[in-house]
């Protein structure tokens, strides 16, 4: 099976995580959204698509994929992931963020953690992660068993 792993990353978690679901999967082609050139979906059996969360929404580069090949990703063996530091409420995310049609599509969802660096982080940033998480210095919440899990899940 031909896999594509899309991601649309801020400061890197997704990409990592996209890293770590490729290594699961083996042989998967990794790809930025914010990049023009988008491989060629009909080549694919598989699509894998992952996004940062920030204030509850997914990154513009998703939205727009979404918008143009929402359609021909309901052909394909369909897989969701959203990284972030959210600990709760994983369905309201991507209720909030996918197409009905598309959600009802995909074969696996989840979310599979993140990665708050304050170093990366912006003033206002560092103050919304303090008030809404209690969280001012490094965390990593990537969560690798999930990762695996959602690998194997997307392999059958």
């Amino acid at each position: 099976m031909n896999t594509l792993i899309l991601f649309a990353t801020k400061y890197g978690a997704t990409r990592e995580i996209a890293e770590r679901v490729a290594e699961n999967i083996g042989g998967a082609v990794i790809h930025d959204l914010k990049q023009n050139e988008l491989p060629d979906l009909a080549q694919f059996d598989c699509v894998i698509i992952g996004s940062s969360l920030y204030a509850g929404s997914v990154r513009k580069e998703l939205k727009v994929f979404l918008t143009r090949n929402g359609d021909e990703l309901l052909n394909k063996k369909l897989g969701l992931f959203l990284s972030g530091m959210a600990q709760s409420d994983e369905k309201k995310y991507f209720d909030d963020n996918f197409p009905s049609n598309v959600l009802q599509a995909a074969k696996a969802t989840s979310f599979l953690g993140g990665i708050f660096d304050p170093q990366k982080a912006g003033k206002m940033e560092r103050f919304i992660m303090k008030i809404v998480t209690k969280q001012s210095g490094y965390a990593n919440t990537i969560n690798d068993e999930k990762i695996k899990q959602f690998a194997r899940y997307m392999k059958q």
